[in-house]
Order: structure tokens, then sequence, then C-alpha cells
């Protein structure tokens, strides 16, 4: 994937495809939910400055490899101590696919086991 921008369209439409998600913006920034719980975080539109481009989710399961990758960090406002981690999308980043497979982590992790079925039955 080129670029951020890329890279963010490409991470927000893969999971709105996840069963009942839906995007909100909250705080005017972009995020989906599913169940209104929020399992991907994708920030502001047009980031500028110490805010730059960037990914959140919650990796139970990945969470060490996550942050094992240059730039990757525990989010903050407590959420890195429950497993969601902060990635920067303008930097170095893993492959598109362990990016998508992030991203299902994070919704396995916060949607409802009716929801988690009818994924794993797709």
């Amino acid at each position: 994937m080129d670029g951020w921008r890329e890279v963010r369209e490409t991470l927000r439409e893969f999971a709105l495809r996840l069963p009942e998600a839906h995007e909100d913006h909250p705080w005017g920034e972009t995020v989906v939910k599913v169940n209104k719980k929020i399992f991907l975080f994708l920030g502001v539109e047009e980031p500028t400055g110490k805010w730059g481009p960037k990914a959140g989710v919650k990796l139970p399961e990945s969470n060490g490899h996550a942050l094992a990758l240059a730039g990757v960090k525990p989010s903050g406002y407590g959420l890195g101590r429950t497993g969601w981690v902060t990635i920067p999308l303008d930097g170095p980043l893993p492959e598109a696919e362990v990016l998508l497979d992030w991203v299902e982590e994070s919704y396995r992790a916060v949607a409802p086991k009716k929801l988690v079925a009818l994924l794993d039955a797709s």
C-alpha cells in the first residue's frame, strides 16, 4: 500500500465489512464501532503536527508483536493497559495482511459473541 491515506482507507473499508460495523465521528475523529464499542481508531481526517496519521486497535493476543515494531506504542488514556496499541501510519508498517488481521482481532475482542460466530461462519 502506498501512502498513509491509502493504508487508512484500506483499514476503514475492511473494518466496515465486518458484521454490524459502522463508522462514527466522536471528538472529530473517525472510529469504527460494533455494538456501540470502538474497535478501530483512525484519528482525524487531516492530521497535522504531533498528531500524525495513526490507527488504534485492541490486541489481546498480538499486543507484544505489535509493540515490538518501530513506532508502535501503547495507546493513551489508560487504553494501553487493556491491550490497545497506536500504530503510526506514516512510518514503516507491517504487511497489509498483518494490519487487517489486527483489525479483525480488535473486532473479535469487543464484538458480541453472536457477531464473532457470524464472522466465523462466513
